[in-house]
């Protein structure tokens, strides 16, 4: 079983790892929250780490950057050395 901190670690590689493909994409948070269906405010708050997206906000937003969710975490607990 992970952590609270460990938990927290991959919340924020994840976070990291959205804002990079986003802006790796050329994307504004407003495409990726009208892609996704979540607002920009949603976005925002889980790229600044002040929110702790849901199972379905992930989804959401992979779909809307066009990643795999599965992968995507597996690079957060990764990067987060899980």
């Amino acid at each position: 079983m992970l952590s609270y901190q460990k938990l927290q670690a991959v919340g924020r590689h994840l976070a990291r790892i959205l804002r990079e493909e986003r802006k790796k994409q050329g994307l504004s948070m407003y495409v990726v929250a009208e892609r996704s269906g979540l607002s920009a405010q949603m976005v925002s708050y889980v790229e600044r780490e002040m929110r702790a997206p849901t199972v379905e906000t992930v989804l959401r937003l992979a779909h809307a950057l066009d990643l795999d969710a599965a992968d995507l975490i597996r690079r957060a607990q990764k990067a987060a050395s899980v």
